[in-house]
């Protein structure tokens, strides 16, 4: 964003609602946005006079409120910045649902991008590490919630010198081996290791961040099967199903981070 857009976090938090509820609606209101954020008619006005001066909202008086294509890049990198802390919060640190909710509201607004990116790359990582995943989050919860056991740290000392190394691939996968893109419903995560084709759709699929080892999850899948929504990287993308079917990955265990 350049400096001419800065915006405040109140402005940023105004984006982020309209998007929300066009998302529900198609369009917005001044008074949903009243409901939503919980503040009174005028400070709404004011906030939409300044975001259309800055081309953020398609704004008038007394007339429905549309996100500028500006506007929307601007209020999706901020809901990236939401989801990407809640998660790591709430996967990571096993904080409950609605402090990690308060708590990323508050930090979405300040965070550097190059922090965020690592917010996000540790999630991963943990999630396909082989020395980390479910059991290490539950072991630093309740590291957490009193004093640690010196008794258990030398069982685990003692458990990780007298295993063998594991592959980065050996207890995270099904043992069904690899599917399609395509093939994942929708809940599941798992982590991409190749893909096929050429030409203009590989590359775009590439671009999109389809890069080998990085972990999906599918949030939704049309009535019919396409288009297919996921998540990557903290970004909510949409592949056609043939499209998706060129992408092979690898399903991660259900119960995973």
């Amino acid at each position: 964003m350049s400096e001419s857009l800065a915006l405040s976090a109140s402005l940023e938090d105004y984006l982020e609602a309209i998007f929300h509820i066009a998302a529900d609606k198609k369009v917005a209101r001044s008074k949903d946005i009243s409901n939503r954020l919980g503040v009174n008619n005028s400070s709404v006005t004011g906030a939409l006079r300044a975001l259309a001066e800055r081309g953020l909202v398609n704004y008038a008086p007394y007339d429905l409120i549309t996100l500028t294509d500006e506007g929307k890049a601007v209020a999706e990198d901020v809901i990236r910045r939401h989801e990407a802390l809640r998660d790591f919060f709430v996967r990571v640190l096993s904080i409950d649902a609605q402090t990690a909710e308060e708590g990323a509201c508050k930090m979405e607004h300040v965070i550097p991008q190059s922090i965020l990116e690592r917010f996000i790359e540790f999630v991963d990582f943990v999630e396909l590490c082989p020395r980390a995943g479910t059991d290490w989050i539950q072991k630093f919860e309740s590291f957490c919630k009193g004093v640690p056991d010196r008794q258990l740290c030398s069982e685990c000392i003692t458990l990780v010198e007298g295993k063998p190394e594991s592959k980065p691939d050996e207890g995270r996968e099904r043992q069904a081996g690899t599917i399609t893109l395509g093939d994942l419903k929708i809940g599941q995560r798992a982590r991409l290791v190749k893909v096929r084709g050429q030409g203009e759709v590989h590359k775009r699929l590439i671009d999109m961040g389809m890069v080998p080892g990085v972990v999906i999850a599918v949030e939704r899948i049309a009535p019919l099967g396409d288009p297919i929504d996921f998540k990557l990287r903290g970004y909510h993308l949409s592949l056609r199903k043939e499209e998706a079917k060129l992408v092979t990955v690898a399903v991660l265990e259900e119960g995973r981070v």
